[in-house]
């Protein structure tokens, strides 16, 4: 099985973000926007949104452009269930599980069918700095600072 936070140090890796919203409090938005911010290349998954932070959102893994490196998973487990067989038909092997979207059905289902995977754990607390993104500024610069 293929390590997937190996993966997040790739400069070529992409990543699906199933549930990516618009609406600041959910956890899709913060996620997109942040593996964004890091300069991932990120595809917006949801089939209620035709943009998602400005950028084009897509109603399922099968309308993406490209084929993603990982989708990471932000929807309830049941959505999250259907997902995973999306994934499984399209060949979508690694699979992140963001917390909250697992469910011991979900981890049977990717355990029994070869999937790499991570659960229970969050993304964004796994990315680092992409070696091609600019530091951050000390906050020497900022209006505030």
């Amino acid at each position: 099985m293929k390590d997937l936070t190996v993966l997040l140090g790739e400069p070529t890796t992409t990543v699906a973000v199933v549930g990516a919203s618009d609406n600041p409090s959910k956890f899709g938005n913060i996620i997109y926007r942040d593996l964004r911010r890091k300069g991932f290349v990120v595809f917006a998954v949801n089939p209620n949104r035709t943009h998602v932070a400005g950028d084009e959102a897509f109603p399922s893994l099968k309308e993406l452009p490209d084929r993603p490196t990982i989708v990471d998973i932000v929807v309830p487990p049941t959505v999250g269930a259907k997902v995973l067989r999306e994934c499984l038909d399209l060949e979508l092997m690694n699979v992140w599980l963001q917390p909250g979207a697992e469910s011991p059905e979900n981890l049977v289902f990717l355990q029994e069918r070869g999937f790499n995977y991570v659960a229970d754990d969050c993304i964004m607390v796994q990315t680092r700095r992409r070696p091609d993104t600019p530091e951050p500024s000390s906050g020497r610069d900022s209006p505030i600072g």
